[in-house]
C-alpha cells in the first residue's frame, strides 16, 4: 500500500522521469552482470583461466569513473535528459561489440569502453531523478532507484538460466544490446530537470567541477572512501557467486539462475524497507545496521549445502548488502555540492569502484592459489570484512537527510 502511495502523489512528469531513470539502471546492470554469468563459457572458449577472464569485470570497473566525469559534465553542461539518452546508447554499443570479440584481448577492450559508459549512468540518472521528484518519500524512492541494479541482475539471471543453453554467451550479450530502445521512451516521455532548468549553470561546468571539488574535497574524499567500501561490498558478494555455484556445487545454468534470481528478490525488497526505514531513523543508522546483520548470515550463505538453504543465504545476505546500498543514492546527492550534482556524486561512485576493482581479481587468484579452487572460505573473508569496513566509514561520516535538492547554484 505505502508502495502504491507514494506513486499516486506523483505528477505524471515525476512518474515518467523516475521509471526511466529505474530502467536506465536496471538494463545498465543487466548487460553488467550478463559477463558475470558467463565467465566460465568465455573461459572455456578462449582457453583461458577465470583469473584472466574476471580481468574483464575489473576493466569495466576501473573504466567506470571516467565515464563517470565525463557524462558528469555533459549532464552539467548540457542537461541530465540528453546526457542520459547518450549514455544509454553508448553502453548498448559496447554491450553488443562484446559478442563479436574474436579473442580475449578484444573482449577486454571492449569491456573497457563498455565501463565507461556504464560509469555515467548512475550519477546522471539519479541526478535526474531527486532533482525531479519531491523531498516526501525521498528514501522509498532511492531504494527503489538503486535497486534498478538488483532488477537488472534478476533479468540477467533470468536470461541466463532459461535462453543461455541455446544462444551462449555470445547471444547473451547481443539480447543485451536490447536497452538502446530505452532512449525512444526517455526522448518522448520524459523532461528535462527542473533544477538544472532554473539553475542554467552549463555554461561555466568545467569551472564549477574543479572548484566545488576543491572546496568540499573533505567531503569528496569521504564519499570516495565510502563508495570504495559500498562497491567491494556488493561486487565482493556477486561477481564470484554465480561461478562459486558453478564450480564448488557443479550446478547447471538453470539452478545457479534460480538462486540468483532469489537472491536479487531479496535484494529488491531490502533496498526498499532500508531506503524506506533511513526516512526514520536516519541514512547513517540505516547503513551500518544492513552492514552489520550481514555478518551473522554468512555461514548459512557460504556453506549451505541444499539448492534451498543457498537460496535462503543468498536472499539474505543480498536483502542486507542492498539494504545498506538502498540508502545510497539520496545519501549521496544530499551531500553533493548542488552546482555539480550531475558530476559530484556519480564521479565519487565510480572512483570508489575503481579503488574496489581489483577485488574480483584478488579474489580469485586466492581461490586458484591458496585455497585449492575453494571459493566459499575467499567469499566468507570478503564479507567480514568488508561489512565491518562499511559500517565503520559511514558512521564516521555526516548526513544531510532531507536537503533541498531543487537547485543546482
Amino acid at each position: 500500500m505505502e508502495f502504491v502511495g507514494h506513486f499516486r502523489r506523483l505528477t505524471p512528469v515525476q512518474r515518467n522521469t523516475f521509471v526511466a531513470c529505474f530502467l536506465g539502471w536496471s538494463l545498465d546492470a543487466f548487460d553488467f552482470f550478463i559477463l558475470t554469468f558467463c565467465v566460465s563459457a568465455i573461459a572455456t572458449q578462449f582457453q583461458a583461466k577465470i583469473s584472466a577472464v574476471v580481468a574483464a569485470v575489473s576493466l569495466t570497473l576501473a573504466m567506470r569513473p571516467v565515464g563517470a566525469f565525463l557524462f558528469g559534465l555533459m549532464a552539467d553542461r548540457f542537461g541530465r535528459r540528453p546526457a542520459l539518452m547518450v549514455d544509454i546508447i553508448a553502453y548498448s554499443v559496447f554491450e553488443l561489440a562484446s559478442a563479436f570479440a574474436p579473442s580475449l584481448k578484444t573482449l577486454l577492450i571492449m569491456r573497457a569502453l563498455f565501463g565507461i559508459a556504464m560509469g555515467g549512468e548512475w550519477g546522471v540518472g539519479a541526478a535526474l531523478a531527486f532533482e525531479t521528484l519531491p523531498v516526501e518519500g525521498r528514501g522509498f524512492f532511492s531504494g527503489l532507484l538503486q535497486e534498478g541494479y538488483a532488477v537488472g541482475y534478476l533479468i540477467a539471471a533470468l536470461v541466463y538460466g532459461t535462453v543461455f543453453r541455446y544462444v551462449g554467451w555470445r547471444g547473451m550479450f547481443v539480447i543485451g544490446a536490447l536497452p538502446a530502445f530505452l532512449v525512444i521512451y526517455i526522448r518522448t516521455k520524459v523532461h528535462e530537470s527542473p533544477a538544472w532548468t532554473q539553475g542554467k549553470v552549463s555554461m561555466h561546468g568545467e569551472r564549477h567541477i574543479s572548484k566545488d571539488i576543491l572546496a568540499y574535497v573533505g567531503t569528496f574524499i569521504f564519499l570516495v572512501l565510502l563508495m570504495f567500501s559500498f562497491n567491494s561490498f556488493s561486487h565482493g558478494t556477486q561477481d564470484l557467486y554465480p561461478t562459486f555455484l558453478q564450480k564448488d556445487h557443479k550446478f547447471t545454468p538453470q539452478t545457479v539462475g534460480l538462486i540468483a534470481v532469489v537472491a536479487n528478490i531479496g535484494a529488491l525488497l531490502g533496498g526498499i524497507v532500508f531506503g524506506t526505514w533511513s526516512e526514520k531513523i536516519g541514512r547513517r543508522r540505516a547503513i551500518v545496521l544492513a552492514a552489520l546483520l550481514a555478518i551473522p548470515v554468512i555461514p548459512l550463505w557460504a556453506y549451505s549445502h541444499t539448492v534451498p538453504m543457498l537460496a535462503l543465504g543468498g536472499f539474505l545476505m543480498q536483502f542486507m548488502v542492498q539494504g545498506a546500498w538502498g540508502v545510497i543514492p539520496a545519501h549521496l546527492n544530499e551531500l553533493s555540492p548542488p552546482a555539480v550534482r550531475g558530476t559530484f556524486p556519480g564521479f565519487a561512485y565510480q572512483l570508489g569502484n575503481f579503488l574496489s576493482s581489483w577485488n574480483i581479481r584478488v579474489q580469485a587468484r586466492l581461490v586458484e592459489q591458496r585455497y585449492a579452487g575453494l571459493y566459499a572460505p575467499v567469499l566468507v573473508w570478503t564479507v567480514a570484512i568488508i561489512a565491518t569496513l562499511v559500517a565503520v566509514v559511514t558512521w564516521s561520516g555526516r548526513e544531510r537527510r532531507g536537503a533541498d535538492l531543487s537547485k543546482t547554484s
